[in-house]
Formats: C-alpha cells, structure tokens, sequence
C-alpha cells in the first residue's frame, strides 16, 4: 500500500500525546498526588501534539470540508469512533493542564461522609482511559481491514499500545530531565521496559508477516488450479491508481530495509539512551524510528487486488 504521510504524522504525534498523558497521571499516582506547574506544561504539551495530529489528518481528506461526517457512524466504524475520541482526549488534557497551571487544590471536592475527590488525579484517570480507549480505535481501524493480512492482527492494536507508550513515556522522561524534575528516574526506567516490550511485540509482528500464508494466489484468484501462473501484461499501458495507491514504493528491497532501520532507531537505541540517561536524544531518535516504522507498515500491506496487476504490458 502506498503510505499516506499525513496519516504517518497524524499516529505518531498522538499516540506520543496519548502516552504523555498517561505516563503523567502515573507519575502523579507514583509522587503522591504530586501536583503543580509540571503536570501543567506536559499537559499542555500532550494537547499541542494532539492538535498537530489532527492538523495533519485534513491533508488526507479528499474534501476537508466534510471531514465532520466521519463522526457518524460511530456505531460501526472504528474511524468514527477515533474521530470522536481524539477532542475528547484532547479536552481533558486542556482541562488537566488548566487545573494544574491555576494550582488548584487537589482535593476540590468533599462528599457527605468526609470521603474526598482529588480533582485533577481523576482528571487525569478519565484522559487515561479515554487514551487506551483511542489506541484500541486507531489500531482497530486496520486490523479490521481482513483482506490485507499484514494489518489484520491483534498484534497491531498491541503494537499501537506499546509504541505509544513507549515515546509517551520516553517524552515524558525527556521534559523531566530538562525540568529538573523528580519523577524522572521513573519516567525513564519505564520508557525503558515499554521500548523494549514495543520492540519484542513489532518484531514478532514482522516474523508472523513473513512467515504467514498469503490469503489469496494467483489460483484461488482465477480459479485455475494450474502449476504455473505468470502474468506477461495487465491490460494496459503504464500506471494506474492500482498500481500507484496499492503497491508499495522502492517494492519490497525499502521495505526490508527500512525495517531493519526503525527497530534499530525507534527501539534499540533509544534503549541505549535511555540506559545511558539521554531521554531527549532517545525521543528525536525514537520519533525518527516510530516515522519510518510506520511507513513500512502502511507500505508492507498487501491488498489482494495487487495479484492482477504485477506486470506492465
């Protein structure tokens, strides 16, 4: 399939927000309740990639204008459903951030048997959920799709999980760092686990891609059980949005190899940085990685129309 850049930006940058967001409400949960001007400004962070996601997704649209309808059919559609959810992460980080940046008191709200509600924790409980809830969406948008094998998995929701959180959690490692904050220790030591998960979990996607069996040949295709089957033309001459939209570009030579450069840059070195106590180097080599990665999962996609267009005429 052929990558759509916009929509490389639009998961990477939110699926960093989603993980900041979580990764500051544990981190709030692991210091006590901890509040004040840190959790504001990573809020406001999350909130500013979660907006830059969605500045990149109108440049995928085909008409910008009526984007909104993608919202209306959230019964059935896994898109639908992310298209509500990403405002409604992004609210609740603009209101974690507010509170936060006001100072509020934690405990803002008392009930009638002197049981208290620390506001801004179970804001940040509510993004974190709503986050999960828009990593099953985004992940479940393709492995619903049952006709290209390589995306239809519960490994690439896993997949979205991990490696959202992953450069969540390393972001968050690398804004503590920089502000001198506590929790950075934390923060870093579960990027850490989370990167090296991520990179167990992509690895064996890719094995099971390779070794599995592809769901539809060139027999089952036409029907004819015959020994060999080659394609000489495709009845045409030249390109075609089939064959532009529904291969990959470079073929599978880029593929193979930018594989092997996102697990090395988007997961073993970040790792090693992060051992090394570098987090704002692992997150730009991290990001680098997640952008290339994404990229060969789009491009790995094979649509079972590619079998009638392997050969120019």
């Amino acid at each position: 399939m052929k990558p759509a850049f916009s929509v490389i930006f639009l998961t990477t940058l939110i699926g960093a927000a989603q993980g900041l967001l979580i990764a500051l409400t544990l981190g709030q949960i692991y210091s006590g309740g901890q509040s004040g001007g840190f959790f504001a400004l990573g809020g406001a962070v999350a909130l500013a990639l979660l907006c830059l996601g969605l500045v990149a997704s109108v440049f995928h649209l085909a008409n910008p204008q009526r984007g909104w309808r993608a919202a209306t059919r959230w019964r059935t559609s896994w898109l639908s459903r992310e298209v509500i959810l990403i405002p409604v992460v992004a609210g609740l980080a603009f209101l974690y951030a507010v509170i936060h940046a006001f100072g509020w008191a934690p405990v803002v709200v008392r009930l009638g048997n002197g049981a208290a509600i620390d506001l801004p924790l179970v804001l940040g409980l509510l993004a974190t959920l709503a986050s999960l809830a828009l990593f099953v969406c985004t992940g479940m948008i393709y492995a619903c799709v049952r006709f290209i094998r390589q995306w239809a998995s519960g490994w690439t929701v896993v997949n979205y999980l991990l490696m959202g959180l992953a450069s969540g959690f390393t972001l968050a490692a690398a804004y503590a760092q920089l502000g001198g904050n506590a929790l950075a220790g934390f923060m870093g030591g579960t990027a850490l686990w989370l990167t090296l998960l991520a990179l167990a979990a992509r690895a064996f996607q890719l094995w099971l891609n390779a070794t599995g069996k592809p769901l539809s040949t060139m027999k089952s295709a036409i029907g004819i059980h015959h020994s060999q089957i080659r394609q000489v033309t495709q009845g045409f001459m030249g390109s075609s949005f089939n064959t532009i939209e529904f291969a990959a570009p470079g073929g599978a030579e880029t593929t193979k190899g930018l594989s092997v450069f996102f697990l090395a840059t988007a997961f073993v070195v970040p790792a090693a940085l992060l051992l090394a106590g570098q987090p704002v180097l692992a997150f730009l080599c991290q990001y680098v990685g997640l952008l290339a990665e994404r990229w060969v999962f789009f491009a790995a996609g094979t649509h079972v129309q590619s079998l009638y267009y392997q050969a120019k005429g």
